[in-house]
């Protein structure tokens, strides 16, 4: 069963969220603050949190901040906020998706299973021996059996999405992605972030690639690349 975990200081709001939820047949949990939200989320690992910006003791951006890395559940941000610089800040800091209060309940509900349905494909199928074979380009390897990424055996720490993108970036080199296209093969959804999120991932990529992260190429008015290392 998908657990959900959502996290708001209104109860009404969290009471509203989490009984519709549950309707749908989740399994859901709530938090008043960001770090109750922390502690939930280490005991019972949920696989999507419906996280609040603004918030006593510890607000949304915050928790993202603290939930980096590749184990976290899929986030989707309320805010009352309806700045694109807030919404950036947290694509940035690793929301998958967000809203803006007042939202539609049966929006939310829509945007939590398509966050449920993108974990779940996270979830690495048996392998073949051919989707077994490590993918490599310069000093970056990136085997698919664990969802990995190496440089120079180096783990990188990755987020689910920043895993998706860099391996389909580095298993077609040199073939060249419109932002269009990586959203509708990395996303697989009508994303509220529209194609600004595929740049605020590229960048992220790139800071977490380090020396390698020219493997990443910008291609001018059109999107993205991977590139062959010159020899």
């Amino acid at each position: 069963m998908v657990r959900v975990l959502v996290v708001d200081d209104e109860a009404g709001i969290s009471e509203a969220v989490a009984y519709a939820l549950r309707r749908e047949g989740y399994e859901v949990d709530t938090a008043a603050d960001g770090v109750e939200a922390l502690e939930k989320v280490e005991a019972q690992r949920p696989d999507v949190m419906v996280l609040d910006v603004m918030m006593p003791r510890m607000g949304g951006y915050e928790v993202c901040r603290k939930l980096e890395g590749g184990d976290r559940p899929a986030i989707l941000l309320l805010t009352v906020k309806n700045d694109i610089v807030d919404k950036v800040l947290g694509l940035e800091l690793g929301a998958d998706d967000y809203m803006t209060k007042p939202f539609d309940i049966r929006e939310l509900i829509a945007r939590v299973k398509a966050l449920a349905r993108r974990m779940q494909d996270h979830v690495p199928a048996p392998a073949t021996p051919a989707d077994a074979d490590t993918v490599r380009l310069g000093a970056l390897a990136i085997e698919p059996l664990s969802r990995t990424a190496r440089v120079d055996g180096h783990a990188l720490d990755l987020t689910p999405k920043e895993y998706d993108l860099l391996k389909l970036l580095a298993a077609n080199p040199e073939r060249v992605y419109t932002r269009e296209a990586l959203l509708d093969l990395v996303w697989d959804m009508d994303f509220a972030g529209g194609t600004r999120t595929v740049d605020i991932h590229v960048q992220r990529l790139r800071r977490k690639l380090g020396e390698a992260q020219s493997l990443i190429q910008t291609v001018f008015g059109v999107g993205y690349k991977s590139a062959r290392p010159a020899e």
